[in-house]
């Protein structure tokens, strides 16, 4: 099985023990997987913001760190996983086997990190480097689901700077029924920063998503 997956990521590993280690999951009572973890972290930030900075050379910094904010996230990160079945390959210990380890999202996100800091140590910078650009190329098609509208944006962005999660209220409709027009106000830690309205309660939360947005990049 390791062997499939070294050549799923493109990589031969020059020392195997490295990629053991980045497959072993805490529940074995082995040495484990969470130092590479803590290493592969940095490792792929750094990587995702060198290939951001370089291919979107229009973005200002809060566009870069909510594109990359998504990109790092255990959701893209379990979704790389799987596309390499590295699932199968965990080392774990009988209970967490028993509960679905093999495919929790934050095993397996946690595991990818650690493979990158495993082709790190193993290779060096350059190898980490080519395998995160190669899984990263499409990195608009993995996150699509997560930026396709303002609502996804903003809360890519206040998560990414530590701001919690929007709180959306609609605070006042008008108009007759088949006409009607919503207005809704977005809080980000328990500040309101916009209000927008729409047709509907969603649009009206989607207006106002995007003038906040606009608001904490330019402010």
């Amino acid at each position: 099985m390791l062997n499939a997956l070294q050549k799923a990521l493109g990589y031969q590993f020059q020392d195997p023990a490295l990629l053991t280690m980045a497959l072993t999951h805490p529940s074995t009572k082995l040495p484990d997987n969470q130092r590479l973890e803590f290493l592969g972290d940095a490792i792929l930030e750094f990587c995702v913001s060198d290939m951001l900075y370089r291919k979107y050379t229009q973005f200002h910094e809060g566009q870069m760190t909510a594109r990359r904010a998504a990109l790092v996230c255990e959701r893209t990160l379990s979704q790389l996983a799987r596309q390499l079945n590295l699932g199968r390959c965990l080392l774990m210990g009988n209970g967490e086997e028993q509960t679905g380890g093999r495919d929790k999202p934050s095993i397996l996100a946690d595991a990818m990190e650690a493979v990158f800091a495993a082709i790190y140590m193993d290779g060096g910078y350059l190898a980490a480097k080519a395998i995160i650009d190669r899984l990263y190329q499409d990195e608009e098609h993995l996150i699509a689901p997560r930026v396709k509208d303002d609502k996804g944006a903003l809360q890519e962005y206040t998560q990414a700077h530590e701001m919690g999660l929007p709180v959306y209220e609609i605070i006042g409709q008008e108009g007759p029924p088949h006409n009607r027009v919503f207005v809704a106000q977005v809080t980000v830690m328990g500040k309101t920063l916009a209000q927008g309205s729409g047709n509907s309660k969603k649009n009206a939360e989607m207006a106002a998503a995007k003038i906040a947005l606009r608001l904490l990049e330019n402010p």
